[in-house]
């Protein structure tokens, strides 16, 4: 199990580490020095790359996940604080998926269309997206913590 755990950490560490760098470093310093066309080529170059990364994220935060369940036993056996992770989890994905297939898939077309103006307002949408899933992480992280008793 400690392998499953530490592919499990590492996932969280590079989802939740990226959209907290993103949200709370990147996007400020974007915004300070570019223009919004530069802006939304830099996004869209960031979430081109950053986004692989996620989705290997996901593989392993389900894989390592599903298997430490089966080690509970099932759900039936699992605390209840893995039925809270697996709960947010869960939603997390979901809001990745509707980032990356829909929000994201248009922000890269806007962008290669240069309709800047539509561009950034896809990305206010993805911004906003990335700040409840940021949330969400660091949410399931305290669950996860005091479930565990530290």
């Amino acid at each position: 199990m400690d392998i499953s755990k530490l592919l499990h950490l590492f996932a969280v560490i590079i989802w939740v580490g990226g959209m907290f760098f993103a949200y709370v470093v990147l996007r400020p310093s974007a915004v300070e020095v570019l223009q919004p066309p530069e802006r939304l080529r830099l996004w869209d170059k960031v979430f081109s790359r950053f986004f692989k990364w996620v989705w290997l994220a996901v593989f392993l935060l389900l894989a390592s996940g599903l298997y430490m369940i089966h080690l509970f036993g099932g759900m039936a056996g699992a605390p209840s604080y893995v039925h809270a992770m697996l709960t947010l989890g869960t939603v997390m994905m979901l809001i990745y998926a509707y980032v990356y297939f829909v929000a994201y898939a248009r922000l890269s077309k806007l962008v290669a269309a240069q309709d800047w103006p539509s561009a950034g307002a896809v990305l206010a949408s993805i911004r906003k997206l990335v700040a409840v899933n940021l949330a969400l992480g660091l949410l399931t992280v305290a669950v996860v913590m005091l479930g565990r008793g530290m």
